[in-house]
């Protein structure tokens, strides 16, 4: 198990002053991101959102160890990670509203988010034997929840990548929970972890609420990644909130879970209590950068109600490239039927 919160002091890890002051930034501006859209879900702003509280130490610090050239194939919990790795947050909640993934101009080397449990597991292996195929030096860091790993496709894609040795980190996210299910419920398996030692590969374990150890640990198993090492990451983290905005925990989960008190602990007021024992942060900074993430939310639920509704045909658009007669014909009846005056009465 790999940490670095209350083991090991800031100057003795491989992160930089700089970079643990913004990875602080960004477990800030996630969690105020994960409140601020689980407030305009509960108002009627967007339809469903699956929360992420808790679990932003994990995901920011694995964003945090991703170069460049790696890609991010993320799933409908990995906001928080997409945001550390430069997503806007507008794109996100565009995509919450029905709008297409990601609206803004940006080149990073983002998958669209799977919504299907475990389908992105095969296409991150099948993306890393494109890389190996086309010799570029990149890795592939594949995000999933521990109740991925009871679906068939995660089985497939690790023995794939573990056949063709492709540059993936497969980055499981145990935050406890599957829905209503804990994880000793869905697998027999001592750890996660060990299940790669079936597919030929190594599995890690890493304190999913320790973001520095999160990002020492992945920056470790992507560089195996590319040498032609898969891995298999490990974060023990949990999820403190629902499974989604339709989801009542308080049906299947007690107030106090048999889990060690590090994995139950909050990542953001854990990781800022160490920085400060370790004094590179004090008060100055963290109200700066509340701020900032509050300035930045505004902007992004100001683009988010400013955008545009799509026309009714766009949807068909980036289907194929030359486009079936059946489509045509789909596509001439939808925009027929939203011109009748029945409907546009319905929407003004």
């Amino acid at each position: 198990m790999h940490r670095v919160i209350g083991e090991t002091a800031l100057e003795d890890t491989q992160v930089s002053v700089e970079e643990a002051l913004e990875i602080y930034r960004d477990v800030v501006r996630t969690r105020r991101f994960d409140e601020r859209a689980l407030a305009l879900q509960r108002r009627g702003w967007m339809s469903g959102y699956p929360p992420y509280k808790g679990q932003e130490g994990s995901q920011v610090g694995a964003a945090h160890a991703l170069a460049d050239a790696d890609w991010l194939v993320p799933t409908y919990r990995s906001n928080a990670m997409q945001i550390a790795h430069g997503v806007p947050m507008s794109d996100i909640l565009l995509f919450r509203r029905g709008y297409p993934e990601y609206t803004s101009d940006h080149d990073l080397n983002v998958f669209p988010q799977a919504v299907p449990i475990a389908t992105q597991i095969p296409h991150a292996a099948g993306l890393g034997m494109a890389a190996n195929y086309n010799g570029r030096e990149e890795a592939i860091c594949c995000y999933f929840g521990d109740g991925a790993t009871s679906e068939g496709d995660f089985h497939e894609g690790l023995n794939f990548a573990g056949v063709f040795e492709a540059p993936v980190v497969f980055f499981c996210e145990n935050n406890h929970w599957a829905i209503s299910l804990p994880r000793e419920r869905q697998t027999a398996s001592k750890t996660i972890a060990q299940k790669a030692e079936a597919y030929g590969f190594e599995g890690v374990r890493v304190d999913g609420n320790d973001p520095l150890a999160v990002r020492e640990l992945t920056e470790a198993a992507l560089e195996r990644a590319r040498d032609g090492e898969p891995v298999l990451v490990e974060s023990l983290t949990y999820r403190q909130g629902a499974h989604t905005t339709s989801d009542d925990p308080s049906r299947y989960r007690e107030e106090q879970e048999d889990l060690p008190d590090w994995r139950t602990a909050d990542p953001l007021e854990r990781y800022e209590s160490y920085l400060r024992e370790q004094g590179v942060l004090d008060d100055a900074f963290a109200e700066e950068v509340r701020e900032e993430a509050e300035a930045e939310l505004e902007e992004a639920v100001e683009i988010a109600e400013s955008t545009p509704v799509p026309e009714p045909g766009e949807v068909f658009e980036p289907v194929y490239d030359d486009v079936p007669p059946r489509l045509d014909t789909q596509r001439a009846w939808l925009e027929e039927f939203a011109s009748r005056e029945e409907i546009q009465e319905l929407e003004h």
